[in-house]
């Protein structure tokens, strides 16, 4: 008979294993001595502890499953519980109840982390709901669109809720986006229509203006242009492959026709501006005739000057109230020696201001005798109110005797 501290062996060869609760057989060997049995027996102890190590690294460091980690468990307690290796069997299933305590509690924690989890994805899922709801009612188009898909690729990234869940939030989701999509399709189909409008409207623009582009009516023609791009303007814009073209169109008959008014316009400048320098020389010579000293001889050659004046043709708007300007004096200044002379020799105005002036100095030597009397009878207030009298007759007498000097005398 052989025996170690763990097991040992009878003589029929029957081999035990030594446990808290008493010996436990193992097994029967016939095949060699008894140290070979007990050696073959421990071989086995040894390759469960080597298989208990191995099981406790790869729950501790690696992501088995408590399934798979619980089936190794059970594979390995049940070659303990039937006693097949001779050790001390004893700690290696507290080994194994230390394992199934670690795996239980790496479940709970992976069900709490999921439990985590799902809340974290609900609670996304729910802020990606709201948001898109949100978005619904946007009238940014591109932007809200470009969001609401962003938002599609973050939904599928995140796990997956309890089916009525998450086919309740997804169902919110997709009818917000549907809301969206709906009301975008039925603006830009309104827009559509409203461009199709603006088209037809620059369409007729273009038409008059290209018929207008060979007007030399040049004032009203460029008047109706000024008209037709304000038109054009409160059209809108067309669609997008139309408003370029029309606009060319719109644009080119303009050009056509204001370049054609501006060569004529240049031409016209230049020749007014010759005018000008003619006038000029005319106002010249005209100025010369003042102060008019010789009547007649003013008066013909003013007719001469104002003559050729009305010959010369047009000068530019700008210039032309300065130099009109300097031909009004002159003739104003001819004007007033004519109203001199024929008031000096009118015999029926110099009668009557003849007469007027008599008529004056007879009423200041009235008013003067009858101061004069006032005062020496005292009556300072009468004299001194026929005094305000006299001042006005004076003045009168003093602007009648200023034109009758006039007369010549």
């Amino acid at each position: 008979m052989s025996s170690d501290p763990w097991g040992r062996v009878d003589e029929t060869g029957t081999v035990y294993v030594r446990t808290s609760e008493g010996e436990k057989v193992v097994g029967s060997w016939q095949a060699g001595s008894p140290e070979e049995a007990l050696a073959y027996f421990e071989r086995k102890y040894e390759g469960l502890v080597v298989e208990i190590g191995l099981l406790e690294k790869r729950v501790k460091t690696t992501d088995l499953s408590a399934k798979d980690a619980t089936a190794a468990i059970d594979h390995i307690r049940g070659q303990i519980d039937e006693h097949h290796a001779v050790g001390d069997l004893e700690t290696l299933g507290r080994r194994l109840d230390a394992l199934v305590a670690s795996v239980e509690a790496r479940r709970e924690e992976r069900k709490a982390r999921k439990a985590k989890q799902t809340d974290e994805a609900r609670h996304a899922k729910e802020a990606l709901v709201a948001e898109a709801e949100e978005l619904a009612q946007s009238e940014q188009w591109r932007a809200a669109g470009e969001r609401l898909r962003a938002l599609v690729d973050t939904w599928k990234g995140l796990p997956r809720l309890d089916r009525k869940s998450d086919d309740e939030l997804w169902h919110r989701f997709s009818h917000a986006r549907s809301a969206f999509s709906k009301r975008r399709k039925s603006h830009f189909a309104a827009l559509d229509a409203q461009r199709e409008v603006a088209r037809q409207a620059k369409e007729r623009l273009v038409a008059e203006a290209e018929s207008l582009s060979g007007s030399t009516d040049w004032g009203p023609t460029a008047a109706r242009y000024r008209e037709l791009m304000a038109e054009w303007k409160a059209a809108g814009r067309a669609q997008r492959e139309h408003e370029e073209d029309l606009w060319n169109r719109f644009r080119g008959a303009q050009d056509v026709f204001f370049a054609a008014r501006s060569g004529v316009f240049a031409e016209r400048d230049a020749e007014q501006s010759e005018n000008l320098k003619l006038k000029e020389e005319l106002a010249v010579e005209a100025e010369k005739l003042v102060p008019v000293t010789d009547l007649k001889g003013a008066r013909a050659a003013f007719r001469s000057v104002n003559e050729r004046w009305e010959a010369i043709g047009h000068v530019p708007r700008d210039a032309r109230p300065r130099v009109e300007g300097r031909m009004h004096a002159v003739e104003r200044a001819i004007q007033e020696a004519e109203e001199t002379e024929w008031r000096r020799t009118n015999p029926e105005a110099r009668a009557r201001a003849e007469g007027l002036t008599g008529q004056l100095q007879a009423a200041v030597d009235k008013l003067r005798a009858q101061i004069d009397a006032a005062r020496a009878a005292g009556n300072n207030a009468k004299a001194d109110k026929l005094s305000r009298e006299l001042e006005g007759r004076q003045a009168l007498l003093d602007q009648a005797l200023k034109g009758l000097e006039e007369f010549g005398g």
